[in-house]
């Protein structure tokens, strides 16, 4: 899978019948910051079959090769290239160094700890007597 932006779309009437209803989009590597590799654009973009509805400017996960046919959409379909996912943020060494437009991020208002991190509170029955 490679991490790429959506920087347009592409209009094909005349195309194979098995592509037909297909919405084609340009992609272009971006980094992990969802920043464009190639600022300019000249190289390394390619066209993809848009799985999920990405949009224009929207960082995405797309496969390649063989890989490209395995979704239900692109199933014996003559794809190289698909969008398989729309990227909500990135997170690399516990710093997020991507937040989709208009989602926040927000602390969790429980952390889970591991078993043997658990510490219990043990209440006795019966005032603290034993029988």
């Amino acid at each position: 899978m490679k991490l790429m932006r959506v920087i347009g779309s592409v209009v094909s009437t005349v195309k194979d019948e098995k592509m037909g209803g297909m919405k084609l989009l340009i992609v272009a590597p971006c980094d992990l910051y969802g920043n464009p590799i190639d600022v300019d654009y000249k190289r390394n973009v390619l066209v993809a079959v848009d799985a999920v509805g990405a949009g224009e400017g929207e960082v995405v996960m797309t496969a390649s090769g063989s890989s490209a046919r395995q979704t239900a959409l692109t199933k014996d379909r003559p794809v190289d290239t698909v969008i398989m996912g729309i990227v909500d943020s990135l997170e690399v060494g516990g710093k997020f160094t991507y937040l989709k437009e208009g989602l926040e991020i927000t602390k969790p208002k429980t952390v889970m700890k591991a078993e043997g991190d658990v510490k219990r509170k043990v209440v006795k029955k019966g005032g603290g007597k034993r029988r």
